[in-house]
């Protein structure tokens, strides 16, 4: 039997697309490997978000043909579909297939490992040329599969002529959890936003959502395979059913899994600030089954940077919204992206997002570097912050994230919690995910996936704090 090894990089999106690729394989005949050391074919789903981010996609190329030069590695997700050539010319990849045909994976592999399949070098269409045509993926049966030349396969299109989101359907508890404890159920993809620097809209397309039937329909089989929480994710989870015919608001289909599963709990991926609404904050705080758990991306807290991104808010409309979310939801986990060294950015924009960053009840950040994205408005804007600045801007931003951390964890000693069990754990402990984004330990080396009632106490541990758990009990 055929194996194979899925290596992810990048958001929750990409988790999901990882995790369908995963259960598409292993329908298709292949054997799931733990690690890429003896697998037969080894897919890596890129993200392109940023320029190390490209970097680390490459050194896993790299890493993975010097310790298993046998294999045949597929590069897929969104570097690419961007930049399918650069890929393709390393040594060792097989495949570059774009975000646009990833649903083909899994026949691509099939049909290439067959006795007398074609070997990358032999890939070439009528012409004897790299095409650069779409193919919708209804036509491919129709096409030649090989449509590059050069040291590997490509197989990219229009990204923006998909129309639908790609899903695969949960087979069997072996899969599911084969996967993770806390699946990622991807509802939406695409985006119509521009915002100066991002470039994944031109590697995902136009925003496209799940209709709510098959929503519902997607939940109850993870339910099926034991599921206890499922997180809803999306490159913008907040613009979720406006491009469906009659259109539907997020809280609708949410409405919908509460009513109509009975899903133990849901927890949402990021959501743009102008998607918070106070009506969508009240139903997260009357249902017990939703995580207290907020992700809300800032970028800035300076408005002239703001404008210069294409962000479509300012710090006053920000602020207004995590406010609301700490006066209805006193223990919620409430984070933010935040970049550091957009062209432009002064010493005084910086200093004004320091200081909004410490008014607001964060209780963690995720800090980027600016990277410019071929492509983005952003990559010309000139009026480039010097790298040593940056970094220092970063630093100071994830030690403030860190302060904001501790703090919130201080908060919570003396609580008890329901936290679900993870797979990681030591001789003597599980690692358990409380409702409000708390990673805990509790006692004894437990299973997976079940409850357990956590008391959270503080540790002081190298001046920082830790969260420590009592197993009271379990389910």
């Amino acid at each position: 039997m055929a194996t194979f090894f899925i290596e992810n990089f990048g958001c929750r999106a990409t988790e999901a697309d990882a995790a369908s690729l995963r259960r598409s394989l292993r329908a298709s005949g292949l054997k799931m490997l733990d690690e890429p050391a003896g697998a037969d074919v080894v897919v890596l789903n890129t993200c392109t978000v940023t320029s190390a981010a490209d970097s680390q996609a490459r050194d896993a190329v790299r890493k993975i043909h010097r310790a298993n030069p046998s294999a045949r590695i597929v590069v897929t997700g969104c570097y690419a579909q961007r930049a399918p050539e650069e890929l393709a010319s390393l040594d060792g990849v097989w495949w570059v297939i774009g975000n646009s045909h990833q649903a083909e994976i899994p026949r691509v592999i099939r049909e290439g490992l067959m006795p007398g399949g074609e070997s990358p070098t032999a890939a070439t269409d009528s012409s004897g040329a790299r095409s650069k045509d779409f193919i919708p993926l209804a036509r491919l049966d129709d096409q030649a599969m090989s449509l590059a030349r050069g040291p590997a396969k490509v197989l990219t299109g229009d990204i923006f002529a998909q129309t639908s989101v790609q899903t695969v359907q949960v087979e069997g508890a072996e899969g599911f959890m084969a996967d993770r404890t806390r699946p990622i159920l991807k509802i939406q993809d695409g985006c119509n936003n521009r915002c100066s620097y991002c470039v994944i809209p031109f590697v995902r397309g136009r925003s496209r959502s799940l209709a709510p039937d098959m929503v519902i329909e997607e939940v109850g089989q993870l339910l099926a395979t034991g599921a206890k929480e499922v997180v809803l994710s999306g490159i913008n989870l907040g613009a979720y059913g406006r491009d469906l015919v009659p259109r539907v608001e997020l809280a609708q289909v949410v409405r919908r899994i509460l009513d109509q599963t009975a899903l133990e709990q849901l927890r949402f991926s990021s959501i743009e600030p102008q998607d918070v609404t106070e009506e969508f904050i009240a139903l997260v705080a009357r249902s017990p089954r939703i995580a207290r758990h907020f992700h809300v991306p800032l970028q800035s807290g300076s408005n002239r940077i703001l404008r210069a991104m294409h962000r479509w808010y300012r710090s006053e409309h920000y602020a207004e919204r995590i406010k609301l979310i700490r006066r209805a939801l006193p223990d919620a986990a409430i984070g933010a992206d935040v970049i550091s060294g957009f062209p432009g950015e002064t010493d005084e924009d910086f200093r004004v997002t320091l200081e909004f960053i410490e008014r607001l009840p964060f209780t963690y950040l995720h800090v980027f570097s600016f990277s410019a994205r071929p492509g983005t408005k952003a990559a010309d804007l000139g009026a480039l912050v010097p790298a040593g600045i940056t970094g220092e801007r970063t630093r100071a931003l994830r030690a403030l994230g860190q302060q904001k951390a501790a703090a919130f964890r201080k908060l919570q000693a003396g609580r008890s919690l329901r936290a679900l069990t993870l797979k990681k754990g030591g001789d003597t402990w599980t690692e358990a995910l409380t409702g409000n984004y708390l990673k805990v330990r509790v006692a004894g080396r437990l299973p997976a996936n079940i409850w357990c009632e956590a008391r959270i106490s503080v540790e002081q541990e190298d001046g920082r704090a830790d969260l420590a758990a009592a197993l009271n009990s379990r389910r």
